[in-house]
């Protein structure tokens, strides 16, 4: 009796997966890398990597289009690539910094996040805005800009387009308060530690932030570093609760269950880690290293993703949105910091 012959082994899926992702997530990985190099190069803090990695996406899926070839990487680079970059953030924060500002500060680091949030969804409502639009604006506002915007968008899930006019309007919000805040600081004759407290608890990204609170002097820097962290550190915290919240109906979308955001937890837990002096030094630097570079890929393939036609129908009513939600966190801060002394 002949025994069967059996067939060829057939590739491993994870190969086979590999080969279809690759070519689309190579040029996200190539353009955040080029976007890395043009800030370094030039020496100029307010060239995020993030930013410019959008207008090159945005720039190339205009003139060249979305090939099928590259599709899947793309995708792979918005929602994979993205939920490791924030796992991977949480090992920049350690829960020793955040005690050290005091129980005040941190009071007013939720405070800014808790009022500020809800406050841009609300005003959201009543300009018109769309719901995830301005979840969005108000979560970028809230925290900490670029990544907050695209980790919220994993519970809020609003179009490519959204994401993309929200983070036009929290780059220009955050650049003006970046150039305003130094000139406002000193015309109130704020104190350094006053000062950097402010910068950290009001501007938006983190470059932002910290560039703007080191034109106050050392001690200042020092203050509005650890302030903005404290909000980078209530990222997983506010991601979790508008993923409840899309999930209870809070929005028009609240009928399509949001999904659990697990890399919050990811984040939390590196958090943690981090904290417990366990994590080496190279781990902590070779993250500083990789996140900007996760996260400007994956906003560069937003950008190839991205509809210029559906975003200009968005109109004006998201940047006044956005301004006002920045005028917003800048009063409140100012207040909150005038309470803390």
């Amino acid at each position: 009796m002949a025994l069967p012959v059996s067939a060829p082994a057939a590739p491993s899926s994870s190969l086979s997966r590999l080969r279809e992702i690759a070519p689309g997530l190579l040029l996200c990985l190539v353009i955040a890398a080029l976007c890395i190099m043009i800030r370094n190069a030039t020496g100029i803090a307010a060239l995020n990597p993030v930013v410019l990695a959008l207008a090159a996406g945005i720039a190339i899926g205009a003139t060249v289009g979305r090939p099928a070839a590259l599709k899947p990487g793309i995708a792979y680079a918005v929602k994979p690539l993205l939920r490791a970059a924030i796992v991977l953030l949480g090992l920049q924060v350690t829960l020793g910094e955040l005690v050290a500002l005091g129980p005040g500060a941190l009071a007013l680091a939720v405070a800014v996040v808790a009022l500020t949030l809800p406050f841009t969804i609300w005003l959201g409502r009543v300009l018109g805005v769309e719901p995830a639009l301005s979840q969005l604006i108000g979560t970028g506002t809230a925290i900490c800009g670029a990544s907050a915007i695209v980790a919220a968008n994993q519970v809020a899930r609003g179009k490519d387009e959204d994401v993309t006019y929200a983070l036009a309007v929290i780059t220009l919000c955050g650049t003006a308060s970046l150039i305003l805040f130094p000139l406002l600081g000193d015309l109130m004759g704020m104190s350094e530690r006053a000062y950097g407290l402010w910068a950290g608890a009001a501007i938006h990204e983190v470059v932002q932030a910290v560039g703007a609170a080191a034109a106050g002097g050392p001690e200042a820097s020092q203050s509005g570093t650890v302030m903005k962290l404290a909000r980078v550190f209530l990222l997983a915290p506010a991601v979790v609760a508008l993923g409840w919240w899309v999930a209870r109906g809070g929005t028009e979308a609240g009928a399509a269950k949001a999904p659990v955001p697990w890399f919050a937890f990811g984040f939390l837990g590196l958090v943690v880690l981090g904290s417990t002096g366990l994590v080496p030094r190279a781990a902590v630097d070779a993250s500083r290293f990789l996140v900007p570079l996760m996260l400007a890929a994956s906003v560069a393939a937003l950008g190839i993703s991205t509809d210029l036609k559906a975003l200009k129908k968005r109109g004006a009513r998201p940047l006044l949105l956005g301004v006002a939600s920045t005028v917003f966190i800048a009063v409140l801060a100012l207040v909150g910091v005038a309470l803390v002394g």
